[in-house]
């Protein structure tokens, strides 16, 4: 078995309020069924500028999955067997620092996860043990096109940052949003810390548009962050955010080269001949490579 030829398309997970992505060409609507259950909705298969895109939106469209509801296996699951490589996760954020306001764009260099669901968050274990490197839980290279594509349109942004991950569906109590201010975080939301260990796991370079919609609850100065107050920051942050994916796309390589695309070479612990067939299948996407070893 060798590596798909078609192992070079450019994924986009849309966040809060960024449901569909106009100007995809050759639309193709793609419904997949996973070894972990079904995606957030059909993945829209199709060319932005010049590009193979796989566009899927994580709440589903509407916006009918809370954070916990998203099957995030499933997700990236499925864009790895569509062939992505590269892949930009758009998210609303809310702000733990004054320099940050609503409709400020973060693209983030540090994680932490604070969810605690982490069988989420990998495809091992079940007789395959890995671990992969996660010192730079976002891709550089992938971090670097998504800012230079921002700066191109927007002053607005800021490069680098720690995103904190935490368990919704509420929003932060003041205590806990004092406690992150205290830690060093920039920015809060619920769901990038899965999306980026499965992405590093299936050997996509990924990295993170994070879209400031509120201040938490930390100023006391603002109205308490409520679903309404975030609704106009996400509509102007939507379309922004559609115009840096564009710019994004027609950045990408041809191929994928990246030390990211190759995670697993050194996070493999078991040795092949003890893989269980029914894992290697499960995984066949993401250990396609691995398969004459």
């Amino acid at each position: 078995m060798h590596e798909s030829r078609m192992n070079n398309a450019f994924g986009v997970i849309g966040g809060s309020g960024l449901y569909e992505m106009e100007g995809i060409e050759g639309v193709t609507r793609r419904s997949i069924s996973t070894p972990f259950g079904n995606p957030s909705d059909e993945i829209i298969e199709g060319t932005l500028s010049g590009k193979r895109v796989c566009f899927l939106p994580r709440h589903g469209t509407g916006h009918r999955l809370l954070a916990h509801e998203i099957n995030h296996r499933a997700n990236i699951w499925a864009m790895r067997s569509l062939g992505v490589r590269w892949l930009v996760s758009v998210t609303a954020v809310g702000s733990l620092r004054e320099e940050l306001p609503p409709r400020m764009l973060v693209v983030p260099d540090q994680l932490v996860d604070r969810t605690g669901r982490f069988s989420e968050s990998t495809f091992f274990g079940e007789g395959i043990a890995a671990h992969v490197g996660f010192a730079d839980p976002y891709s550089a290279g992938m971090r670097r096109l998504l800012w230079q594509a921002a700066t191109g349109l927007t002053a607005n942004a800021r490069d680098g940052g720690t995103y904190v991950c935490m368990n919704g569906p509420a929003f932060s109590t003041r205590a806990e949003a004092k406690l992150h201010r205290d830690l060093g975080f920039d920015i809060i939301g619920m769901t990038n810390a899965p999306e980026a260990k499965l992405c590093r796991e299936a050997e996509i370079a990924a990295a993170t548009l994070a879209c400031v919609t509120d201040y938490d609850c930390w100023k006391t100065d603002e109205e308490p962050v409520t679903a309404s107050t975030v609704i106009g920051h996400l509509k102007a942050n939507s379309e922004l955010a559609k115009n840096i994916i564009r710019a994004v796309a027609a950045l990408i390589p041809a191929t994928p080269e990246w030390p990211e695309h190759r995670a697993l070479d050194q996070a493999l612990l078991t040795p092949r001949t003890l893989w269980p067939d029914q894992k290697i299948r499960q995984l066949a996407p993401i250990l396609e490579r691995f398969a004459d070893a």
